[in-house]
């Protein structure tokens, strides 16, 4: 992981030396560590791995960045990235991302092995969860657009397939954590592996609603004993 690193700062100097006198001092160009792997404007990575950060709510990142640097999320290049930052200067960088509104593109198509079957389960699931499971619906709290909830609740769709998978599995595997209680892990924790994969198959090929944006408020709340951490306003009523 040291040579991405490294080859991470040796792009963002060759970058700053080439543009000489012409370099602006303002948060694109402080966030290029950040778009080197996240795609220009935060557009999401090529490969799949690296997602969107465009759009989404700036408490949602602003709690991702704190959770590398405090160890609930494990990627040494961003921990690397943002251990030495300031709680204000990672909130920056969050309002920065949060505020650009870009269009997305259309979703994958399912993979040729998926079937209609896996399909309707993860539709399922997304929509209306399991209620002998005691597993709330994806939509209850990503919102009924599943395009996220404000400030803390990042949207489902526009997610590739590979990191939805991938995260998905963290949690179940306890690699990924949040701000206790941690209502994802509870969450996937009810969940088998073949169920998290019709999940996220059937996320990864949905289209993001024109214009959408994460939800101001959520409408209805979580019921006892679910409760989130790093979203306390999904446990409380609404005005």
């Amino acid at each position: 992981m040291t040579w991405l690193f490294a080859s991470v700062t040796l792009l963002l100097s060759q970058v700053a030396l080439g543009q000489g006198s012409s370099f602006k001092d303002d948060m694109a160009e402080r966030t290029r560590a950040c778009t080197a792997c996240h795609g220009e404007q935060g557009k999401a990575g090529p490969d799949g791995y690296y997602p969107r950060l465009a759009g989404k709510p700036a408490g949602y990142l602003y709690n991702q960045l704190k959770n590398f640097q405090e160890g609930r999320r494990h990627y040494n290049l961003m921990t690397r990235l943002v251990d030495p930052l300031s709680d204000a200067y990672l909130q920056e960088m969050a309002n920065y991302f949060s505020n650009l509104k870009l269009p997305y593109p259309p979703a994958a198509r399912p993979p040729e092995r998926v079937s209609n079957q896996l399909l309707l389960e993860g539709k399922k699931l997304a929509l209306e969860g399991d209620s002998k499971r005691n597993v709330p619906a994806c939509s209850t709290c990503h919102g009924a657009q599943l395009t996220g909830i404000q400030p803390n609740v990042p949207g489902l769709l526009g997610l590739p397939l590979d990191y939805l998978n991938a995260q998905l599995g963290a949690w179940q595997t306890h690699q990924r954590k949040a701000a206790a209680p941690d209502c994802m892990s509870d969450v996937v924790q009810r969940l088998t592996s073949e169920d998290l994969v019709a999940v996220a198959t059937w996320l990864s090929t949905q289209n993001v609603p024109p214009a959408a944006l994460p939800a101001k408020q959520i409408s209805v709340p979580l019921k006892a004993p679910w409760r989130c951490g790093s979203a306390p306003e999904l446990s409380k009523a609404q005005p």
